[in-house]
């Protein structure tokens, strides 16, 4: 299934213009797919950034909990070494 696309109009300086110009001749495709590739890529990296910190977040969350019930675990798990 093909995406939606849609026209934007946009306004960027002439000096990225002629790089955007420069991308397209040189993998022989349009400067609007350039410019969706760089805003994929964007997107992309954008995205593992947030999955980053909220794995950085969930991290923390499972230490504080791990401190909090580590006395609880100890007293229910048996001990190595105990007679059963």
């Amino acid at each position: 299934m093909a995406a939606t696309v849609e026209n934007i109009t946009i306004s960027i300086p002439s000096r990225l213009v002629s790089v955007v110009e420069e991308i397209a001749k040189e993998k022989n495709i349009k400067r609007s797919k350039v410019i969706t590739q760089c805003l994929e890529e964007y997107a992309q990296k954008r995205l593992a950034k947030l999955m980053e910190e909220g794995y950085r977040e969930m991290a923390e969350e499972n230490r504080l909990l791990a401190e909090q019930f580590l006395p609880i675990a100890l007293e229910t798990w048996p001990r190595q070494g105990a007679d059963s």
